[in-house]
């Protein structure tokens, strides 16, 4: 009796349905005869691309309906970018596998920094990617950025669109990394433009009691990718904030431990540009690490209020 392929519900966008392949792919290297079906779903936040993710309610409107398809047994796995993950898994879940992370930085695509005409219109819905590019370019202006990463991108040079600003990672998966192209572009250092949290990696969720899934999916996970992403999560749940909270967070492996960099700013801050406070912390426990990267950017921004 031929054994029921394995079911991976993901959101139906290019960039999610190529994550899906590169998942299945681990997975078929790890188990040759394992058979995979892909369950494409439409999020609310692919519907409403018209609406600000905050308004929505945060990351959680690309994830819950997958997330249900995995708790309703419609779906055996559910692939998620990581950065789209709220920062509590809910109950019945448990995150199976992070495979090795793909690139997690942030890029500029239209023009480098310092090409960019002075009041120049740059385009992100990240209230964090705002916050520090106005700390380098005091007179840019932003304006909403939704949609998948064609329409994104499609939007340099419309609308006096200088740049958009978008992941390197998502570049990568869809094969356009030709789009960061010399001074068209420029790729910005995570220890000092930090990334979201979870950022370029991908997170791999199934049900807790399922142990045959759980045992499949021990096969492609990456042990300091996932330390690395569990010590930036324990930051953004110590925070209680979603992706609309000014807040980044980095880490990487250092030998046995982990360095982790994070930013932080005022959620109701109108003036611009916004404080940042800043902090990179060692450390070998990634919830303490993350967790205490938190407090003390709490602290900190304190200070500059």
């Amino acid at each position: 009796m031929t054994a029921s392929p394995l079911r991976i519900a993901t959101r139906s966008s290019p960039l999610a349905l190529a994550q899906t392949d590169l998942v299945a792919a681990m997975l078929r290297a790890a188990a040759p005869d394992l058979q995979v079906e892909a369950v494409p779903l439409v999020t609310e936040g692919d519907r409403r691309t018209d609406v600000p993710l905050s308004e929505l309610g945060g990351k959680g409107v690309f994830a819950t309906e997958v997330q249900a398809a995995l708790l309703a047994g419609r779906a055996d796995v559910a692939v998620h970018s990581a950065k789209d993950l709220p920062a509590l898994t809910p109950p019945g879940l448990v995150i199976g596998a992070v495979p090795e992370r793909a690139d997690p930085r942030d890029a500029l695509v239209g023009a480098s920094l310092d090409r960019l005409p002075t009041g120049a219109t740059v385009a992100t819905g990240s209230r964090r990617r705002r916050v520090q590019l106005a700390h380098l370019r005091g007179d840019l202006r932003f304006v909403d950025l939704r949609g998948n990463m064609a329409t994104r991108l499609d939007r340099v040079g419309r609308d006096s669109i200088a740049a958009v600003v978008v992941a390197v990672a998502a570049l990568d998966r869809l094969g356009w990394s030709g789009r960061l192209e010399p001074g068209a572009s420029e790729v910005f250092d995570p220890g000092s433009f930090v990334p979201q949290v979870g950022q370029g990696a991908l997170a791999v969720e199934c049900r807790a009691d399922d142990d045959r899934v759980l045992q499949l999916l021990r096969s492609i996970e990456d042990v300091d990718s996932r330390r690395c992403v569990d010590a930036e999560r324990a930051f953004l749940a110590e925070l209680g904030g979603d992706c609309d909270l000014p807040a980044g967070a980095h880490a990487r492996a250092a030998g046995d431990g982990l360095v982790l960099h994070a930013v932080l700013s005022p959620a109701d801050w109108t003036g611009h540009p916004a404080p940042v406070a800043r902090v990179e912390l060692h450390g070998d426990d990634p919830d303490r690490l993350g967790r205490s990267a938190a407090v003390d950017l709490r602290a900190a921004l304190a200070e500059l209020a």
